[in-house]
């Protein structure tokens, strides 16, 4: 397994991380709190005895259960074979008393006295200034980082540059951050600008969503056909070797569904290294990013975190089977997954505009204005 910086501490970091959003369930549903437990944990362990050494997961995944089901796996041992990242949810705390209250139930259910690197989850503006700083939970952290429940403390992030920036820059306490970041994010969100502050100022940079929920890992016909050109890199390792060029990345997670998904980002992040992109190959990527960018209409990586919705809309899975008409010229098809996989309660002609998810949304979709497009295109 490569290794690489991580910000300035002194620990090197293995180049592919796994994440815990998407671990099998036996419904197939990869947000679903079914977890196949002895499948998750016969992959998670795997990775780490292949040099996996950076786990990540979060107070919400799979609804509750994904910091249960890791801290299963890391018992025999494994857990001082691994680093290990989860996050505080930010949107929950109503007081100072919060933080030690939640932080004290994720230590018992991953089944360890101490977090190696806790993050502040899904940071915005109103996040930041509205819970954080009210709320004094800075302090609460450094108290936590004092007597060894939390090792380091971070943050994820979900607004623009501009929120990126004020957050990077108020408070010392920060050794790392987790950013959504691709080749088809490098102006969006914190984008290659935060990616090159964070580092600029000693912070290991996580990466999230390399594959921007999927779809870079399954591009349509036009776009496969330059990759073909270099026939021995899949699409997905296309998107992951990219990150991998860029030695300001810390490491690259994945939120890994089957044993062979482990396998194959195992053997990409063992060719990974950093500056080895050729002309040719920024190039490709290039052309990559300006045929999906002409092809994708609705920005969103079903994150789940719009969800659930008050009355009952399948949010993600309707904007998914939108984008798969564009991105796949197949109307037909999205008709039918539109109809046969979503009820008649989750179908975008349900949403009554209420605005909650919108809120919620880290890509800031207006989800209100697309349902109707939704469904009229599709229902």
């Amino acid at each position: 397994m490569q290794l690489r910086n991580f910000g300035n501490l002194d620990w090197k970091v293995s180049a592919l991380g796994f994440g815990c959003m998407r671990l099998p369930t036996a419904t197939g549903d990869r947000l679903s709190p079914d977890i196949n437990e002895p499948e998750a944990i016969r992959m998670i362990r795997h990775a780490i005895d292949q040099g996996v050494n950076y786990l990540d997961t979060a107070y919400p995944y799979h609804s509750g259960q994904s910091e249960i089901v890791l801290g299963k796996a890391l018992q025999d041992g494994y857990r001082d074979k691994a680093r290990l990242a989860t996050k505080l949810p930010v949107w929950m705390v109503e007081s100072p008393s919060d933080f030690d209250k939640l932080l004290g139930e994720q230590l018992r259910k991953l089944q360890t006295d101490h977090i190696d690197f806790y993050l502040l989850h899904s940071l915005n503006k109103s996040r930041w200034r509205d819970i954080v700083l009210k709320h004094d939970l800075l302090a609460k952290a450094a108290a936590a980082i004092a007597d060894g429940r939390i090792r380091h403390l971070g943050f994820s992030f979900h607004d623009d540059y501009e929120a990126f920036e004020e957050i990077v820059q108020g408070s010392d306490l920060w050794s790392f951050c987790q950013i959504q970041y691709n080749y088809m994010d490098t102006e969006t969100q914190a984008g290659m600008r935060g990616l090159k502050l964070a580092a600029s100022r000693g912070l290991a940079v996580v990466i999230m969503e390399p594959l921007l929920g999927g779809r870079l890992a399954d591009p349509p016909k036009d776009i496969r056909a330059i990759m073909e050109s270099f026939p021995e890199r899949s699409p997905a390792e296309w998107a992951l070797q990219w990150l991998w060029d860029q030695p300001e990345v810390s490491v690259v997670l994945s939120g890994m569904t089957t044993m062979q998904q482990v396998e194959e980002n195992l053997l990409s992040a063992n060719r990974s290294c950093p500056d080895s992109f050729t002309a040719p190959e920024h190039e490709l990527i290039a052309q990559a990013r300006e045929l999906y960018r002409a092809r994708t209409v609705i920005p969103c990586t079903k994150c789940g975190y719009c969800m659930p919705c008050p009355n009952g809309v399948n949010i993600p899975g309707n904007f998914e089977y939108f984008n798969y008409a564009h991105l796949f010229d197949d109307l037909a098809g999205a008709r039918f997954k539109y109809k046969v996989f979503l009820t008649e309660e989750q179908r975008s002609s349900a949403c009554i505009a209420c605005g909650t998810c919108e809120e919620l949304c880290p890509q800031k979709i207006a989800i209100r204005e697309w349902m109707p497009k939704v469904t009229a295109l599709l229902a």
